[in-house]
């Protein structure tokens, strides 16, 4: 069994993470850029225009997230098609890419708003989203090679070792008596020290 102290608090002046920190900035920036920038476009080009071209893109994105995810069902079943027969010919593999950047796309696009709607459309073209989608790539298996070898519940106590302040100390918990001026009797079966 594993036992520890509780983690102490944290001191007051110690620092949280830069994503902590600067997250709710950049939502408050980006809201703030949204507002701005529909203010002005309706100025511009009038507010019925913008709606329009909202409504536009709400439903380009509708489009887009329901052919990722038809796409995505046809990969699917090829995959399962595939494994039932050995011999199958691997194609398909390139048309399995970029299903979740598709998704993406389309959930930018349906957010209203003009930045959001520039994002979705950006990541509609092919060469951004494969170049995108090998950075991810690469990101992901960087993260992956640097974790610990072994099981999950492994990485979860190496995990909670490293936790600064904490002290994990591996032993068994052994109780005294309630009543002090009791004895234990030694033909009382005792727990054994480790399991078996």
């Amino acid at each position: 069994m594993t036992t520890g102290n509780p983690p102490r608090n944290q001191p007051e002046g110690a620092r949280r993470s830069r994503v902590r920190t600067f997250l709710p900035l950049g939502v408050a920036a980006w809201v703030v850029l949204e507002i701005w920038l529909l203010t002005v476009v309706a100025g511009a080009v009038g507010g019925f225009t913008l709606f329009l071209l909202l409504a536009a893109s709400f439903v380009l994105g509708a489009v887009v997230i329901k052919a990722a995810g038809r796409r995505a069902f046809q990969n699917l079943s090829e995959t399962l098609q595939r494994q039932q027969q050995p011999d199958a010919v691997e194609a398909g593999e390139r048309r399995s890419q970029g299903n979740g950047l598709l998704m993406l796309a389309g959930l930018l696009l349906m957010i209203p708003g003009l930045v959001t709607d520039a994002f979705g459309l950006l990541l509609l073209v092919p060469p951004v989203r494969a170049a995108l989608s090998r950075y991810t790539e690469r990101a992901i298996e960087r993260k992956m090679s640097t974790a610990g070898q072994g099981t999950f519940g492994g990485a979860f106590q190496q995990a909670r070792m490293k936790q600064s302040g904490s002290t994990v100390i591996q032993g068994e918990v052994v109780r005294e008596d309630e009543n002090p001026g009791s004895h234990r009797d030694d033909s009382d079966p005792r727990p054994p020290i480790m399991p078996s």
